[in-house]
């Protein structure tokens, strides 16, 4: 075993050295750093004293709240591994979970207990259930469980290995069942560092944070980063974003960063209370951000926009397009990209047989990509070919070394014996003015292969033949979609994109498709 740090030991520090500062604000609540450590302290001599320790898996199905914010340290505190859940899931993906992570203990907020329930029946190896708020009798009461806890002495941390995992960060499984990728407490030591030095730099304890998306996913990458600096983080008050209460919070704390996805920036930006106040990191990354929504932010932001690229897999840690490298210019390097790569990564671009190319697969390599799939090797031999990590991703470098996307293998679609590329049609439909947001899918066309369906929200109805007209001289004509469907929103993940199999599967349910060579139905 190579020794490393124990990654809970990042709050023991901070609280060590900044006992009396703000660490987490939510509602009318605040706990300090001291007082915050405390308590994962207690939490952790809990879990020892039901016999939860080293490598055992802490299942988590939480909203954001102090609860679950807790129980990653004090997960990481015993050695243990936080497995966290999205609380969009139902009982039976849950379940799933459970039995595919061998999770020992589940820790699950007010109104799960049907989750509980079917985690139990699931994985009878999760004999602890510890409820915040509503305990049953066979569960244990989280703020119980925490009074009754006797403190551990300093230095309590787990000794761990530099590739002890630390976390499961499960895929979204939009095509087919959630994979546990296997995070370590060194891989995730070194992109904490990277996205201190990449995405943030000069964060300290002057900073606040505002967390606007699920702790469970990238915003947890971003909260660990704030608590190695000592930077206050601010919760929002409900489960779902309310665009006026957040730019409330950003001017009653004073916000200075967040994460966002692009969803959630679009949503900010459009409410009238957008404006740059002093705001420095606003960080958005897990989904395409359309250039004609990415100028509406840099206008009424300011120069405070941080994109990345990354997978759970990579833990985001691909490429980084600085503030200063956002540009209204198209033609400025990298404007159009998604970066360039970051420090101490490497990024190739690999055809069907591994060798590199102009054009093709993004490959990854560093001490950012993780461990594996838990227990899959078929999965790990599919992604880790030829030494580098399989996105799935397509994209190019340009001469500069920015990184451009071009979309997912799994979405192109062949039409006419051609390849295109959904999210090249998107682009321009976008830049129409009344094109609020858009998803192309390909559908199979009995006269084509297969042809294009764009999905939209519009801002005020407008005829497909309009729309037609404005791809003529942006796109080839044999990429023009052949059916225009109008929603009053797309389907989206728990995460906040827009998975190509949720369109195919609304739009086969509405009946829409290709029925015959010269007939649409």
């Amino acid at each position: 075993m190579i020794p490393a740090t124990n990654l809970g030991r990042l709050l023991s520090q901070t609280a060590r050295r900044l006992p009396d500062a703000p660490a987490l604000i939510w509602r009318d609540q605040a706990w300090s750093w001291a007082e915050l450590n405390a308590r994962v302290d207690r939490l952790a001599a809990a879990l020892r004293a039901h016999g939860i320790g080293q490598g055992d898996r802490v299942l988590v199905h939480a909203r954001n709240g102090n609860a679950m914010f807790e129980s990653l340290w004090a997960t990481w505190k015993i050695g243990g591994v936080w497995v966290p859940t999205n609380v969009r899931l139902t009982p039976p993906e849950v379940a799933y979970l459970a039995e595919a992570s061998g999770a020992r203990v589940m820790l699950r907020d007010h109104g799960f207990a049907a989750h509980a329930d079917a985690v139990r029946e699931a994985a009878p190896g999760c004999r602890l259930v510890i409820a915040v708020g509503d305990a049953r009798a066979n569960e244990a009461d989280y703020e119980t469980l925490l009074t009754e806890a006797t403190p551990p002495p300093l230095n309590h941390e787990a000794e761990v290995g530099r590739d002890d995992p630390c976390w499961f960060f499960f895929t979204s499984g939009t095509t087919g069942r959630p994979k546990a990728a296997v995070l370590t407490h060194g891989q995730m030591g070194f992109i904490i560092t990277n996205h201190l030095a990449d995405l943030m730099p000069g964060l300290t304890e002057r900073d606040v944070s505002l967390v606007v998306a699920p702790l469970s996913h990238g915003a947890g990458i971003h909260a660990l980063c704030q608590v190695a600096r000592g930077a206050c983080s601010v919760l929002l008050p409900g489960e779902r974003l309310d665009p006026g209460v957040a730019w409330d919070l950003i001017a009653r704390h004073g916000v200075t960063n967040m994460f966002t996805v692009p969803t959630i920036l679009n949503m900010l930006v459009a409410d009238p209370a957008a404006a740059p106040h002093q705001l420095r990191h606003v960080i958005y990354a897990g989904a395409p951000m359309y250039r004609a929504d990415q100028l509406r932010a840099m206008e009424r932001l300011g120069p405070c926009l941080v994109q990345y690229f990354g997978l759970g897999e990579v833990t985001g840690c691909i490429t980084v397009l600085r503030p200063d490298q956002h540009s209204t210019e198209d033609a400025a390097p990298g404007a159009l990209s998604v970066g360039a790569p970051r420090t101490g990564m490497d990024i190739a671009i690999l055809d069907e047989e591994g060798r590199h190319a102009e054009r093709g697969e993004i490959c990854v390599r560093g001490p950012g990509v993780f461990a594996g799939y838990f227990q899959n090797d078929v999965a790990n031999e599919k992604a880790f070919r030829q030494g580098w990590f399989h996105t799935g991703d397509l994209g190019f470098l340009d001469r500069h070394g920015f990184l451009h996307i071009t979309g997912r293998a799994s979405d192109m679609f062949i039409s006419g014996g051609s390849n295109i590329y959904p999210r090249e049609v998107e682009e321009a439909l976008l830049t129409h003015p009344a094109v609020v947001e858009c998803a192309v899918v390909g559908l199979p066309d009995p006269r084509w292969g297969e042809s294009g369906v764009a999905c939209l929200v519009l801002r005020a109805p407008t005829p497909p033949e309009e729309l037609l007209a404005h791809l003529d001289g942006r796109l080839a004509r044999y990429k023009h979609p052949r059916r225009f469907v109008v929603w009053d929103a797309l389907p989206k993940s728990a995460y906040g994109k827009v998975p190509k199999t949720l369109l195919a599967e609304r739009l086969r349910a509405e009946g829409v498709g290709f029925a015959g060579p010269n007939k649409e139905n």
